[in-house]
């Protein structure tokens, strides 16, 4: 569980296929510091770090990961947003984020509006029932809240010091992220499908 306040970016020092999955290896640029087995969310994605040394660990992506997500594509030296996971000890300052990533989307529109930015990413089939306006949304792992929704498209403020620390200061449109619905929506929406 994390709550997608992203304390900083790493990269993708090595990518390479591993069967029906992938492996990868993660510089850490001292944000996380895993131990073998330890959880780590990399750009939204709960993985388990399988391998670790100064600096870096590594991950196995099983096939299903590779199947949803898009780090089997993030090339050697892509940035990739890293959170170690909540403590029972820790502050809740975004939303509950589990690293369990449904979908992605293609972001549509970046602009500055003065101190901030406002993002526009294109709504997936069958994504549009988890959002709500000033409902909670994880975009590559980072926690933010809609700031406008339309019938194809959800916009998101971010504020400077979320850009800077996350990889959202290095997306453009047409880029791919990744997508989590707050998990209340999730549940909400299943009871109203089997009711």
């Amino acid at each position: 569980m994390y709550t997608g306040v992203v304390p900083g970016t790493g990269r993708v020092t090595a990518s390479e296929t591993a069967g029906a999955g992938h492996e990868l290896r993660i510089e850490t640029n001292g944000h996380v510091d895993p131990q073998p087995g330890d959880s780590v969310s990399v750009d939204g994605v709960c993985l388990t770090a399988t391998a670790v040394g100064p600096g870096w660990f590594e991950a196995y992506c099983s096939d299903e990961t590779v199947d949803r997500t898009l780090l089997a594509e993030r090339p050697v030296g892509a940035p990739v947003n890293l959170e170690p996971p909540l403590t029972l000890s820790d502050g809740l300052d975004g939303h509950l984020v589990r690293g369990c990533v449904e979908t992605t989307t293609e972001l549509l529109a970046a602009a500055s509006t003065g101190e901030g930015w406002r993002y526009e990413f294109a709504i997936p089939d069958g994504f549009a029932g988890l959002l709500v306006e000033k409902g909670g949304v994880a975009v590559d792992g980072v926690s933010l809240t809609v700031a406008a929704l339309a019938a194809d498209r959800f916009a998101v403020a971010v504020i400077p010091e979320t850009r800077e620390r996350t990889t959202l200061s290095e997306r453009e449109p047409g880029d791919r992220v990744h997508l989590e619905a707050d998990p209340v929506a999730k549940y909400v929406a299943r009871q109203e499908s089997v009711a």
